[in-house]
C-alpha cells in the first residue's frame, strides 16, 4: 500500500467556480456579518464510517472501509481497511503532528505539520483537517477576506500565511460546497468538493466528499483522488478511545 493513500483520505477534484450570469454584489465586513452566517458542524466525540475509492497517478485504483473518530478539536483518528476486512493502517492527527503506522508494510510516519510541509510541500493543520471532514468555512473570518454573493452561493476568498483559500459556500445551508488552496511559494494544492449532505442531528453533514492533494514526492509532484462517501455518523458526549498500536 503506497503510503499516499494515507495522507489522501483525511483529510477532492473541483476547481473553484467564480462565474455566473447573476451580477455579484460585493459585501463589506458589516455586509458579511449581516448577509453571511456560516455553518460548523457541532460536535464533542464522533465516529463515523465510510466506503472509499482513491484513486492515484498512473490509473491506480483502490476501494475500501474507512472508520473515523474525532474529539473536536483535539484529535482525528482513523483506520483504513482496503479488503477483506484486514486493518491495514491507522494514524491519529492531533495539534502537534501526524502519526500513521502501516501495517502491511510495517512502516511507521511521525511528522509535525512543519515537517510535512517541508516534505510534501503542503500546509495543514488539525483545524484545517477537522474543517476539511465537515464542509466547514476552512479559516475563522476576518475583515481582510473578500466575499462576494453569487445567486445562492457564497464566494470567499481567505489568505492565511501565504495561502490563499477559495471557497464556495450555500446561501441555504452555510456550508462549504467547493474548496480550493494554493500559494506561490509552496508546490502543494487541496481541492475539496461536497455534492450532497445530509442532517446529522439537525445539522448539515457532507455526505460524499471528493478530495485531491498534489504532493511534492522524491519521484515528483503526485496527484491523489480520493471519493469518500459516509454511511455512519454517531454523535457521542462521553469519552473516546484513540488506539494508535496495534
Amino acid at each position: 500500500m503506497n503510503k499516499r493513500f494515507f495522507w489522501s483520505v483525511i483529510p477532492v477534484v473541483l476547481l473553484l467556480l467564480a462565474s455566473c450570469a447573476k451580477r455579484p454584489n460585493l459585501y463589506s465586513s458589516d455586509g458579511v456579518m449581516e448577509e453571511f452566517s456560516p455553518n460548523y458542524f457541532d460536535f464533542s466525540y464522533l465516529s463515523a464510517k465510510a466506503r472509499i475509492v482513491l484513486e492515484e497517478d498512473g490509473g491506480k485504483t483502490t476501494r475500501g472501509t474507512l472508520n473515523l473518530r474525532a474529539k473536536k478539536d483535539s484529535i482525528i483518528w482513523f483506520s483504513l481497511s482496503p479488503g477483506l476486512g484486514i486493518e491495514a493502517a491507522r494514524g491519529v492527527i492531533t495539534q502537534e503532528s501526524i502519526r500513521v503506522k502501516d501495517r502491511l508494510n510495517g512502516k511507521e510516519i511521525d511528522l509535525t505539520f512543519e515537517q510535512f510541509q517541508n516534505q510534501y510541500g503542503l500546509r495543514l493543520s488539525l483545524p484545517l483537517f477537522q474543517n476539511i471532514l465537515f464542509a466547514n468555512v476552512p479559516n475563522q473570518l476576518s475583515f481582510r477576506d473578500r466575499l462576494i454573493r453569487v445567486g445562492k452561493t457564497f464566494t470567499l476568498t481567505q489568505r492565511r500565511d501565504d495561502i490563499l483559500y477559495e471557497s464556495v459556500i450555500g446561501a441555504q445551508h452555510g456550508k462549504v460546497m467547493e474548496l480550493e488552496t494554493s500559494s506561490p511559494y509552496h508546490k502543494g494544492k487541496l481541492t475539496a468538493n461536497y455534492p450532497t449532505f445530509e442532517k446529522v442531528n439537525e445539522q448539515p453533514f457532507a455526505h460524499r466528499i471528493l478530495l485531491t492533494m498534489l504532493m511534492d514526492q522524491s519521484s515528483g509532484q503526485k496527484s491523489t483522488l480520493v471519493n469518500i462517501e459516509v454511511n455512519k455518523v454517531d454523535l457521542e458526549e462521553g469519552p473516546m478511545s484513540f488506539p494508535y498500536n496495534f
